[in-house]
């Protein structure tokens, strides 16, 4: 999974290095996960949101 980011005025999206290297608060940012092709997005919208989404598609895929 990709997750990306960009700030909630700007248009082109950016590979998320991780929470703590993100200038300022994440709640000023937008955020989406897509699939490794980077073909659909699985979730999108504001930080908790987006890291449920991931938690959710991570805790199944180790499941079995």
């Amino acid at each position: 999974m990709v997750l990306q980011y960009k700030l909630r005025k700007e248009k082109r999206w950016k590979k998320y290095p991780g929470k703590d290297k993100v200038k300022g608060s994440v709640s000023k940012y937008h955020f989406r996960l897509l699939n490794e092709t980077k073909t659909k997005t699985l979730a999108e919208g504001n930080y908790p949101e987006v890291m449920k989404r991931f938690r959710a598609v991570e805790f199944f895929k180790h499941k079995s």
